[in-house]
């Protein structure tokens, strides 16, 4: 049987958990409820945030528990003075607003870091774009008629272990289902940033350009070669290098709705969300909040990159 803690334990967080204070009482005292009967202590695998595994196409993956967070930003105006943020952003505002509590009632595995160049070509030399089983129907759509010899595009000249970019949402869609796995939703992405407490960058509240390959960066570097900008669970890169595709779809009014538990976004639009800022840009897109607003599905660049999120029973 296979529990994980809704939240961080220890000095990560420096809180109690009242929840797995129970579960243990409840084990230790035979594990019995009404009757019913459930396993033993020794049958119980308690999951901390941030364990590592590596999946069954070989990469490594950390585990983000169930718990609560403080979505999105009331302030981001506020943080853009702040941070001296350039003109154009004020184009992002209002996609964040209001902060409100969100849940993610089930854990999941993300990807600790983002996909690389070796990953994605083990999908296409398993004849990825050949294979429909991984295409959505969009994605089908948008992959009729172009020469599948032509995909993906090749936009850099990059090493093995650098981000995947240059493909499109439909394309990191396909990916992700060949792994098993599906593109994160935004809630879950941005859960796995900042963690229980909100913090404002993956590390903590205050901008660290040492942390990120974001400010005066000339391109892309390899993942994980920022291991102090690491999440709570873990997760490198979500502050720079490639920014990254979400599953939902870009709205002022969703966020308003103030949706608690597993929000996925609006079921249509017309441009998807990209998450984490990317190098060469600024400390305000490499907020866990900030949401880019600029693109559809069918676009791709040299800054765009993703991870993917696998639930906890594969």
């Amino acid at each position: 049987m296979l529990v994980s803690t809704p939240y961080p334990r220890g000095d990560t967080l420096k809180r109690s958990n009242p929840w797995l204070a129970s579960l243990t009482m409840f084990l230790m005292c035979g594990g019995e409820s009404a009757g019913a009967q459930t396993p033993g202590l020794a049958d119980v695998v308690v999951l901390p945030p941030g364990a590592i595994r590596t999946d069954a196409k070989g990469i490594k993956q950390v585990w983000v528990p169930p718990g609560c967070f403080r979505m999105g930003a009331d302030d981001a105006a506020e943080q853009a003075a702040r941070l001296q943020a350039p003109a154009w952003v004020t184009k992002a505002l209002g996609y964040e607003d209001p902060a409100r509590e969100v849940c993610l009632t089930a854990g999941y595995w993300i990807d600790q870091t983002e996909v690389t160049q070796a990953a994605f070509q083990a999908f296409v030399d398993d004849g990825g774009y050949r294979r429909p089983e991984f295409w959505s129907a969009d994605g089908k759509r948008w992959l009729s008629g172009r020469p599948l010899g032509d995909l993906p595009v090749r936009c850099e000249d990059l090493g093995p272990e650098h981000p995947r970019v240059c493909v499109t949402w439909f394309e990191a869609e396909a990916y992700a289902q060949w792994r098993g796995g599906h593109l994160p939703s935004e809630a879950q992405w941005e859960f796995a940033a900042r963690g229980p407490q909100s913090w404002i960058f993956p590390w903590g509240n205050e901008w660290d350009p040492g942390k990120a390959n974001v400010v005066d960066s000339k391109g892309l570097a390899a993942v994980a070669r920022y291991p102090q900008g690491a999440s709570w669970v873990g997760a490198l890169d979500m502050a720079g290098n490639a920014m990254e595709w979400v599953q939902d779809w870009l709205s002022r009014d969703y966020p308003k709705e103030k949706v608690r538990n597993d929000p996925s976004g609006p079921a249509s639009g017309n441009r998807k969300i990209e998450k984490g800022g990317w190098w060469g840009s600024h400390a305000f897109v490499s907020r866990s909040s900030y949401k880019h607003f600029e693109d559809p599905p069918s676009y791709q660049d040299h800054h765009i990159g993703f991870r993917i999120v696998t639930p906890e029973s594969k």
